[in-house]
């Protein structure tokens, strides 16, 4: 049953925006699921959702691992939309950008998460990605034009 119920909900948030637990509970009636507002804040909590705006201004429950893969897509456009030349020198990735958008790609770049990357430091154009090691240059390098190939 509370399988049940949470597969509904998440397939409830996707289909339409609930702003309240209230809309929630009134929406899982509809469904057929009597329950309490206590079932539903631990399903909410259980099922990592979590608020995001709306497109009518208001906010709407989202799926944490649904919307994490929203921002991982934005994240990964932003990267490939401004990109614009790599190289290297030592252990430092020298990654050229469209103007203005440095600290953007080198946020991108830190979201990636990479290992082997110990910081970025961004300007205008240009962003610098120190490298733990001279052995990781090129791992680093591949994982870029993994993703510009993506």
């Amino acid at each position: 049953m509370k399988e049940q119920r949470q597969s509904t909900i998440l397939g409830l948030i996707q289909k339409q925006d609930i702003e309240t637990q209230e809309d929630l509970a009134q929406a899982l009636e509809n469904e057929g699921f009597s329950v309490t507002q206590a079932t539903v804040s631990r399903d909410i909590r259980e099922l990592k959702l979590t608020k995001v705006a709306s497109r009518n201004g208001g906010q709407k429950y989202v799926a944490l691992a649904n919307f994490e893969q929203q921002v991982s897509e934005k994240v990964i456009r932003v990267f490939k939309d401004a990109f614009v030349s790599m190289d290297f020198a030592g252990n430092i990735v020298v990654i050229r950008t469209l103007s203005g958008m440095g600290n953007a790609v080198a946020s991108a770049i830190d979201a990636f998460n990479f290992s082997e990357i110990v910081g970025t430091l961004a300007g205008d154009d240009t962003i610098f990605c120190a490298v733990k090691h001279l052995d990781h240059i090129e791992e680093v390098m591949n994982q870029f034009k993994d993703i510009l190939n993506s």
